[in-house]
């Protein structure tokens, strides 16, 4: 497992990728927008997600005050494969 802690501004957030594994994410304080594969969904402080291994993915601060996210990886190191940078 590795975690990483993500500050966001309105509207910033990493481009659509996918890893080979799950990723599950913890909205600490405000509102993100995720997305996985078709899916899109508003998700606020104490909601979790979890995007399964090799399905496009990405989230972005949908809110209008700073978004705290935690990102949980199902392993040791970060790999990932991006396929835009939007």
């Amino acid at each position: 497992m590795s975690y990483f802690y993500v500050e966001n501004q309105q509207g910033e957030g990493p481009g659509l990728h996918w890893h080979p594994y799950s990723e599950t994410w913890v909205v600490l304080e405000g509102t993100a927008r995720i997305t996985i594969g078709q899916q899109t969904f508003l998700a606020g402080a104490g909601d979790t997600a979890t995007g399964p291994a090799f399905v496009p993915h990405r989230f972005a601060n949908a809110g209008d005050g700073m978004l705290r996210i935690m990102g949980i990886h199902a392993s040791a190191t970060i790999i990932q494969t991006f396929i835009d940078q939007n």
